[in-house]
């Protein structure tokens, strides 16, 4: 992109603006490159002195980019603001030193925010600590299926620079969004937002639950037409009794029971709006059936209800959430069917990397071989265990910190075999699954819900995802 002469929303010019930019990375090259396109005078600063971080700097140094590597803590001189890449925790000291200087921090979504033009497409906005993926793609399939132009972009992998500054235009973007990229997206107003859910994540980065939480609840912060919450998760509610929105924003719940007026449900396998319709205190519609939701599990069915409040939010009609549905297909390794062997049902749920998914994993079979383990991240496993003890024919146990789940196995339900494998090669999962298929009955589901990451074991939950496919399909 040629040098020229850009003003925000707010009539910031960028002609000669001196901006850091803080990390590289999938979001920190593009931010770079965007605002050196728009005449800024770009820094980048960048922690991290490997290779990786050489190619990248070598590519931003061709264009005329400063680079700073393995200097990530001090202030470039004369810096008059600061894009960051979401995962850079508040407490840095370059953050610090922007601070004492008087120096606004952004984020790359609030870059992208800053940048739109004056007729661009409203954002449809969503996060939780679970489902925000999922969710976000039936939305953006939904509003396609009503013939609306649109991407589903964010936190997704899809970068909302490129959606804003690309040339394609659209009417609406589904945008998901992290607790990380909330936090450093002061001025988002979206026209309709939803939390999903609420449960201990990231409390390394964000410090506590309460500045967690507060995080997730600036999605809600201006919302135009609608606040979705989830019924089952008081959480949620309360962060849209806190928002500052605009006058006549609803606060419109989902829930997987009967709904009430102004929320959307479930009443005999079929999905209803009792939010935008006439005369909500007495009518209701119909939207889809359970049926048409891929996987119809407890917790995508509160997917499909959180991404339908929003596309009708939006004014989508109710034909298009149900053939939206239909046409969603969901990433792999989310509660995904891998095979039946001796009527045993094998599920990859491998993205359950935290206890709260594993939770939601769980719930949706009734007699589990569960195949559990990695690395915790600070987790405790009590209440998971408590709340799932009785669906457990068996647990296999696979990681690093697969002691602190076998001692609450202990604790909560010391009748059902362990399995508890001392190894954390990747050849583990080969053995997992056959000690699963050895404690599996006809009728039962393998399940692999980690409730852990993967890392200590794996390059990430889409290899360890893989390698459980490839164990059932040896048992096949």
């Amino acid at each position: 992109m040629g040098s020229r002469q850009v003003t925000d929303g707010q009539g910031l010019s960028w002609e000669g603006k001196h901006v850091t930019v803080a990390g590289l990375g999938v979001s920190g090259v593009p931010a770079a490159k965007v605002l050196h396109g728009l005449g800024a005078q770009v820094t980048v600063v960048n922690d991290g002195d490997d290779a990786r971080a050489r190619e990248q700097a070598a590519e931003l140094e061709a264009l005329g980019i400063t680079v700073r590597l393995g200097d990530g803590a001090t202030l470039p001189e004369g810096t008059e603001l600061i894009v960051t890449a979401p995962g850079w925790k508040p407490d840095k000291p370059l953050f610090a030193a922007a601070a004492a200087a008087g120096v606004d921090v952004w984020g790359d979504v609030e870059l992208a925010w800053r940048l739109r033009g004056p007729d661009a497409a409203p954002w449809l906005c969503v996060t939780g600590t679970n489902g925000k993926t999922t969710t976000t793609q039936m939305l953006a399939s939904i509003l396609k299926a009503a013939g609306l132009r649109t991407a589903a972009v964010g936190n997704i992998g899809v970068s909302l620079l490129d959606a804003v500054l690309g040339d394609e235009e659209y009417d609406v973007l589904a945008v998901e969004l992290s607790s990380y990229q909330l936090h450093w997206a002061p001025s988002l107003r979206a026209h309709s937002a939803v939390v999903l859910n609420l449960a201990p994540d990231h409390l390394d980065w964000h410090g506590s639950m309460e500045a967690y939480a507060k995080d997730k609840g600036r999605v809600y912060e201006g919302n135009r037409v609608a606040c979705v919450y989830n019924v089952a998760d008081k959480a949620t509610e309360d962060l849209v009794r806190e928002a500052d929105v605009e006058e006549g924003c609803r606060a419109v719940g989902f829930t997987l029971g009967t709904p009430g007026p102004s929320q959307l449900g479930v009443v005999e396998g079929i999905l209803v709006d009792r939010a935008f319709v006439e005369n909500r205190q007495k009518n209701a519609q119909e939207l889809a059936e359970v049926s048409d939701v891929n996987p119809p599990a407890p917790h995508n069915i509160a997917n499909a209800l959180a991404a339908a409040a929003l596309a009708r939010a939006f004014g989508v009609p109710p034909r298009a959430v149900r053939d939206g549905l239909r046409a969603f297909t969901p990433d792999a390794h989310r509660i995904a069917h891998v095979a039946d062997v001796d009527g045993v049902a094998y599920i990859d749920d491998s993205k359950a990397t935290n206890t709260h998914a594993a939770e939601a994993s769980l719930a949706a079979y009734e007699s589990i071989v569960w195949i559990a383990g990695g690395l915790a991240k600070g987790a405790t496993f009590d209440e998971l265990v408590a709340k799932s003890a009785k669906r457990l024919r068996g647990v296999v146990l696979i990681g690093a910190d697969r002691a602190l789940i076998r001692e609450a196995l202990a604790r909560h339900a010391p009748e059902v075999p362990v399995v508890d494998l001392d190894r954390t090669d990747t050849g583990a999962m080969l053995a997992a699954v056959q000690e699963a298929r050895r404690l599996a009955r006809a009728g039962d589901t393998v399940l692999l819900a980690p409730a852990c990451a993967s890392m200590d074991m794996f390059v990430n939950y889409n290899q360890r995802g893989d390698a459980f496919a490839q164990a059932v399909r040896e048992l096949a």
